[in-house]
């Protein structure tokens, strides 16, 4: 995100770990965001996906849509370009919403269906939970977030954005 995502303190934690590698052309289409400690461009998002396409200079072209404050709320779309960075196994990616600032993009876990995955950042300010599909049982959440919050994120920041016809899961009390 901008300048601004910089401006978070260091917590003295350890850096987040990434998958080894990921296929990014695997890794682009749909994720429908499922939960997230959101930026303030999230503020009360409804039907939240994440769009990636790969661009032919080998940047990611993202479209990022929700609806704000209700499903028929007006919908908001940002597109910010991706920059995977060099000898990360392409899971440390830098996001640009605003030249010439790039924030931190770490691909911290993918499910080994490719179904799921969480983004992190090693300054634990920002997180997103995020699925191929707009639902998600309720057991693979609780195991999500119980990655998430043993990455060292305060989960009890951690919002669930809801997605229309689809209950939403249930915040674990970890």
């Amino acid at each position: 995100m901008i300048s601004i995502l910089g401006l978070t303190g260091c917590q003295n934690l350890p850096p987040i770990q990434t998958v080894a590698h990921i296929d990014v052309d695997r890794f682009m289409g749909d994720w429908y965001v499922i939960a997230a400690i959101p930026t303030f461009m999230e503020r009360d998002p409804y039907n939240p996906v994440e769009h990636y396409d790969r661009n032919a200079d080998g940047s990611i072209a993202t479209t990022f849509t929700f609806n704000q404050g209700g499903f028929d709320g007006k919908q908001k779309v940002y597109h910010p370009t991706g920059f995977v960075v060099a000898g990360s196994g392409n899971a440390e990616w830098q996001m640009q919403f605003l030249w010439p600032f790039k924030s931190e993009y770490l691909i911290a876990y993918l499910s080994d269906d490719g179904q799921h995955t969480i983004v992190a950042r090693n300054k634990r300010d920002y997180v997103w939970l995020m699925s191929r599909q707009p639902a998600m049982d309720q057991a693979s959440f609780d195991q999500l977030v119980a990655k998430i919050k043993a990455m060292g994120y305060d989960i009890s920041k951690l919002e669930i954005f809801p997605h229309l016809n689809v209950p939403p899961p249930v915040k674990p009390a970890l």
